[in-house]
């Protein structure tokens, strides 16, 4: 720094200013700072400079291991954002679901001394471990509602109301006997999907019948789909994600089953490629990326010492053949 200030003819403290804080330095002297810069090839030395004001400059990120579509659209989004804002990511993935897996990743980074945490993925686990720790380093978590403790910033859809609109959009579509394949035990997402399925249904005075538990996989979807098509009981099925919609699209084909003459699906995500399923799949649309951008905003607003706010982000329904009647024609 003190090359590139003897080079543009100022002071050391301006050329941090310059890098700093540019709004304060002339345009003038900025513009000399600048070539210097570029001359010398100057690189700030971001571990240095984070010692010199005891702040790592890190933002530790919670993976929760699971191979769920959207977290890694969230991560290349986080990291995206932090560096923006002049920030490095350090990434623990947890490697065990039990309680001692997950508080290991969370030691693994406040040993780090990481400025703030985002926790992807939404389990009980989680939930619990994500609040002790957020009592010491401001966390923010892709998990809505359902997650209780205040000092957790919250940025996600409000899924319940999402699970909501897929099955009332089934029911709109004159089916009666629904189905749903949810997410596993233990997941904050897979309760509040189930939830909202749950309280539309009886909205419209309509049973609820069994739910066939999955763990997010096309082969939970398919053996799902496998059980309802031969039990004959039903017209239409909520899929808590796309993954298993589309294992159940495949048990459907198997027992001669088409969709949706026979039975009907609507899935949740819209994944890559759902618009090419056969037939098409409608869905719940996500916006993993924005969802990824506000966590850092606003755990960024907390370490800032700013007021942080939970963010809830708007889905939408994809209507697409897989749920539609024959000879009704739908858009997304």
């Amino acid at each position: 720094m003190r090359d590139v200030a003897r080079r543009a003819g100022v002071s050391h403290q301006t050329v941090s200013r310059v890098i700093n804080n540019p709004d304060q330095v002339s345009p003038a002297t900025r513009a000399r700072v600048v070539r210097a810069i570029e001359e010398l090839g100057y690189k700030r030395n971001s571990a240095a400079r984070a010692l010199s004001v005891n702040r790592s400059g890190t933002i530790g990120v919670i993976d929760s291991g699971s191979r769920v579509f959207g977290q890694e659209v969230m991560l290349v989004s986080v990291e995206g954002a932090a560096r923006d804002a002049g920030y490095a990511t350090s990434v623990a993935l947890v490697r065990s679901q039990d309680d001692e897996g997950v508080r290991e990743a969370f030691e693994h980074l406040v040993e780090l001394h990481v400025e703030g945490i985002v926790v992807m993925g939404n389990t009980v686990a989680l939930a619990e471990a994500a609040a002790h720790v957020a009592t010491r380093i401001p966390l923010a978590m892709v998990s809505s509602s359902e997650v209780h403790a205040p000092q957790i910033i919250r940025v996600a859809p409000a899924t319940a109301e999402a699970g909501r609109v897929a099955t009332r959009h089934l029911v709109e579509q004159g089916f009666r006997r629904i189905a749903h394949i949810a997410g596993p035990e233990g997941w904050l997402d897979a309760h509040a999907r189930e939830a909202g399925w749950r309280t539309e249904l009886a909205a419209h005075g309509l049973a609820d019948g069994p739910v066939y538990r999955g763990d997010w996989m096309p082969e939970a979807g398919y053996r799902a789909g496998r059980t309802i098509a031969s039990s004959g009981r039903f017209d239409a099925v909520f899929a808590a994600n796309d993954h298993m919609a589309l294992g159940a699209l495949f048990a459907f084909s198997e027992a001669g089953l088409r969709v949706p003459d026979d039975i009907a699906i609507i899935g949740f995500d819209d994944i890559v490629g759902t618009a090419f399923f056969q037939p098409p799949l409608s869905t719940i649309r996500q916006n993993f990326d924005l969802i990824g951008r506000h966590c850092i905003d606003q755990l960024l607003a907390a370490i800032n010492g700013e007021e942080a706010h939970d963010v809830v982000v708007p889905t939408e329904l994809i209507v697409r053949a897989s749920s539609l009647h024959t000879g009704v024609s739908g858009g997304g």
